[in-house]
């Protein structure tokens, strides 16, 4: 049995804590803050998300509290024309072998959440800001901003974006802003008029923005989410707005969806960021994951679903009997480099390509997405969605 360091405890930090606690090993999770809880709105789940919580043994409990989404749904946000839809019942889940869902983040973050707390294995540890790590042939020590240090076999940093785990491994400086505003807010479902509460996720496009609004929180709940490409350069995070200012952001909405806007209560904004792919992730005894790791801009809708790809595949690696920290973390990394990497970039590029085009480019982007079958829409996401296309079934092999 090994004693493990995990920096970070969102949910990439509690899923990773998890998977390697059910291989027997005593887990340390560190979070900075003064509570274990998650802040932001809505998130989108695909199926190989799913796949990774059922072995990670909370699947059932986030199906219980998610949203089964029948359809995505794009749409010309100027004009309100339907411009493709991809259906997510039937045809779309005997192929990729789960659903696809959108939930709160806590009503993923709390199944995780507890399941670390009933595990004998995992010591949660708040108030615990890791500042740097030391490492010698006896293990890892997390050094923290209280004066303390947390000893260990091993160190995995789950601490986000802003990762001091990388700063000291990576040394890549500030992530990069995306120049894109976004702008969330969560309402009652009750306050949505009855016709328009789709059970999709719809997307708006429209020339340099772009409005998706989706249910949560089991129905009960509405998620508005709207984005400018508005040349942003410096992080923000959670930054409370006025609901005129965000109106006024988006003047070009059709009809419907500035009906849907202007419910709205209670905006806060974030700069969009995230880093270039990277080829190393580990040193010696220390390695990342999660937004740590391969941080993400939100348009491919797999932020979450590669952390948690992520805790599952370095739990199996790990084992129950782990040998050398050193070997297995060099190959968690081979092995997962070149998958994130690429929805790293391919988010980048549906930002680019797909959501914030102007004229002719829109024209263009509608007359593409318009000629897809759903059969062929479905081979598009193959590689991202499909059940197994992340993760080995338990037991097997990679």
């Amino acid at each position: 049995m090994a004693k493990i360091v995990i920096a970070g405890g969102g949910i990439g930090g509690l899923a990773t804590a998890l998977s390697i606690s059910r291989r027997g090993h005593q887990v340390v999770v560190l979070e900075a803050r003064d509570t274990f809880t998650e802040i932001g709105a809505g998130i989108q789940l695909g199926p190989n998300a799913f796949h990774a919580l059922d072995r990670l043994g909370v699947g059932d409990e986030v199906r219980e509290r998610a949203v089964f989404i029948d359809e995505l749904r794009f749409m010309d946000g100027t004009t309100s024309e339907k411009v493709a839809s991809m259906p997510l019942t039937g045809e779309y889940r005997t192929r990729f072998g789960n659903p696809y869902a959108v939930v709160h983040r806590i009503d993923i973050y709390e199944p995780l959440l507890n399941a670390c707390r009933a595990a004998s294995g995992v010591e949660l540890r708040t108030d615990a800001k890791l500042t740097h790590y030391s490492q010698d042939a006896f293990g890892v020590t997390a050094h923290l901003a209280s004066g303390d240090s947390v000893h260990g076999d091993a160190l995995i940093g789950a601490d986000g974006i802003n990762s001091y785990v990388r700063k000291q491994l990576v040394g890549d400086g500030y992530p990069k802003a995306s120049g894109h505003t976004i702008y969330r807010s969560v309402i009652p479902m009750e306050k949505v008029p009855e016709e328009l509460r789709w059970n999709t996720v719809t997307l708006w496009a429209g020339p340099k923005w772009h409005f998706v609004h989706y249910p949560i929180g089991s129905g009960k709940y509405f998620n508005l989410a709207a984005t400018r490409d508005d040349a942003a350069t410096e992080a923000v995070v959670g930054k409370p707005v006025e609901k005129d200012f965000v109106l006024n952001e988006f003047p070009d909405l059709g009809e419907i969806p500035r009906q849907l806007l202007e419910l709205g209560e209670d905006w806060k904004s974030w700069v969009l960021c995230d880093r270039d792919p990277v080829e190393k992730w580990t040193d010696g005894k220390v390695v990342l994951v999660g937004d740590a790791a391969h941080p993400m801009l939100q348009y491919a809708a797999q932020g979450a679903c590669q952390a948690l790809e992520d805790a599952v595949w370095l739990g199996d690696l790990i084992g129950a009997e782990p040998e050398d920290f050193e070997q297995r973390f060099e190959k968690f990394n081979s092995e997962r480099r070149e998958r994130t990497a690429a929805t790293q970039l391919t988010a980048r590029e549906m930002g680019r390509q797909l959501y914030h085009p102007i004229g002719e480019g829109a024209k263009e982007r509608n007359a593409m997405l318009s000629a897809f079958t759903a059969d062929e829409l479905y081979d598009k996401v193959e590689w991202l969605h499909g059940a197994k296309a992340g993760l080995p079934l338990e037991g097997e092999g990679r």
